[in-house]
């Protein structure tokens, strides 16, 4: 595997109006799904990748495209949206045009050309047409019996009133700058299947405890935990707003989740 220097998206953007895991991983935070390192190992699992021709979605910094290729992938592909996290996702796994320019919702594969899709944190940051559209193209670029893998932020408990959703949704984008639209696990089951998905499996948990001591550490290990802590406390307005999401996530800490779904591709009909 090459070693280069990371290149952030939005690097040059201001702190104030940054993308709250872009701010993280400019402090040096390499983990950031919901359900930090465990359940994005449990999905990978999930996944049965050795074998497999995989797709990953918007890998960014490209530390579970790694995770993806060490299980031994028949191929490897990824798509992301921003150029920097192309070069440096190819670099990083010594793969030249491995991860290619494109969005989620048109990849350019080729119809029924993967065994597995595999998605983290992307699919929550849009609404809802959005998200079928980025589902109802996994669908397309998977074989008959493909597997679509997501880890995405949740919603619990399944029958959450309305108007708390929108306000969980308001202090999101208010917090970490972007619109994040969490579902409820029924809500991202019933999404699936309106996307032509069968999901046969129950859902795998983990708490959304992102910015928790003990999370970051399980996560980054405790050298990677010292170095963080050290950059949010040299830079002052990255600390503000990281202990503005801090604030959010623990007032909401009951109704955040993360969530881990395996979706499949129905096999095709056998001809008559």
């Amino acid at each position: 595997m090459k070693n280069s220097p990371e290149v952030l998206p939005e690097q040059g953007r201001p702190v104030a109006t940054m993308s709250g895991h872009w701010l993280l991983a400019k402090l040096g935070k390499r983990v950031l799904r919901p359900g930090g390192r465990e359940l994005t190992r449990r999905m990978l699992e999930a996944a049965d990748i050795a074998g497999s021709d995989v797709v990953e979605l918007a890998p960014g910094l490209g530390h579970t495209a790694h995770e993806i290729v060490q299980r031994g992938p028949r191929s490897y592909r990824g798509v992301d949206t921003d150029p920097n996290a192309v070069a440096q996702v190819n670099a990083k796994l010594g793969l030249d045009g491995a991860v290619v320019h494109a969005d989620a919702a048109a990849t350019g594969f080729a119809a029924d050309s993967a065994d597995v899709v595999f998605g983290e944190a992307m699919l929550t940051m849009h609404g809802d047409r959005a998200k079928h559209v980025m589902m109802a193209e996994a669908f397309r670029v998977l074989r008959p019996g493909g597997r679509y893998v997501i880890h995405e932020l949740g919603l619990t408990p399944d029958g959450l009133p309305d108007d708390t959703k929108r306000d969980i949704q308001r202090a999101l984008a208010t917090s970490i700058k972007v619109n994040a639209r969490p579902l409820t696990n029924a809500e991202w089951r019933a999404l699936l299947q309106s996307a032509g998905f069968e999901v046969r499996e129950e859902t795998r948990f983990a708490p959304m405890r992102l910015l928790q001591p003990a999370r970051i550490i399980a996560d980054e290990g405790l050298g990677g935990a010292l170095r963080f802590a050290r950059n949010v406390l040299r830079m002052p307005d990255e600390r503000g707003r990281v202990f503005e999401m801090r604030k959010t996530f623990s007032a909401h800490r009951e109704a955040l989740t993360a969530v881990g779904i395996v979706a499949v591709k129905p096999a095709a009909p056998a001809e008559r």
